[in-house]
Parts: C-alpha cells; structure tokens; sequence
C-alpha cells in the first residue's frame, strides 16, 4: 500500500492528521508507528485544537526530521537543510492547498466552542482532512526520493 492511502486509512480509523502521515513513514527511520502516533497526538486540530497548522503540515515535517534532522551540534548543516526542506514542504503544500491553517482549510476555527460544534455536526473534517492527508503524504513521497 502507498504511503498517501496509508495515511487515508488511517485517518478514516480515528487517528488525526498527524498521527496518520507521521506514522506510516516511521519505521522506514528507525521509529516504531505507535510510538510516533503517542509523539505527534498533541499535533492534531492545528495544535492541540488550538486552529494553528494543519497536522497533516505538523506531522509531514516531522517525517523530514527523522529523514534529513540533525543528529547533533557537529552536524549544524542538517539544521539548515531540515529547514530548507521544511519550507519546500511548506510551500508546494500551500501551492496545493492555498494555506497550512486549519481554520482556512475547513472554514471552521477549532479553537472556537461553537465553530468546533458546528464543524463537527456538518462533518467538515470528514470532508475535508483525507485529502489534505493525502496530498501532504503524496508531497513527501515527490520530496523524499530526491
């Protein structure tokens, strides 16, 4: 299975957008999947529902850490070069999608009570989350066999 249908499935399963795009990239680097599903939960909702970056946005980056992050203060190029990426990232996903915040991307601020219920009764994220998971791993994949 690809790594974009991967990250569908399991967001369909319950596991937010980070979960989902970090967690089927990380065995390939050394990680367990439970363990990065435990790391990035605090990412979904645009940051703990606070409506900031899309946790599809949160969880990619954190792929390109564990491809291309630094490992140490002796190695202070991967620094720049896992920011470099992360912008590329950034801007194709933007490209795509026209913002990386939650609040643009679903129409809905989930860090508001009502905009949050509101939300939820319509389905916006049901909507609107698979595909922005889907394009956020189809973007890594371009990105990773450079």
């Amino acid at each position: 299975m690809d790594h974009a249908q991967e990250a569908v499935d399991l967001l369909a399963e319950g596991y937010s957008c980070s979960q989902s795009v970090f967690s089927v990239y990380a065995k390939e680097y050394g990680l367990d999947p439970a363990l990065a599903r435990k790391i990035s939960t605090g990412f979904g909702g645009g940051i703990g529902r606070t409506g900031n970056m899309c946790g599809a946005v949160s969880g990619a980056i954190l792929v390109l850490g564990l491809a291309n992050g630094m490992n140490s203060l002796q190695e202070p190029e991967w620094r720049e070069k896992s920011y470099s990426l992360d912008k590329e990232f950034i801007e194709k996903f933007i490209s795509r999608f026209g913002s990386i915040q939650c609040p643009d991307l679903l129409g809905y601020n989930m860090a508001i009570p009502e905009e949050l219920a509101e939300s939820k009764r319509v389905g916006a994220a049901k909507k609107v989350c698979p595909e922005l998971v889907r394009g956020a791993a189809e973007i890594l994949d371009e990105m990773l066999k450079k």
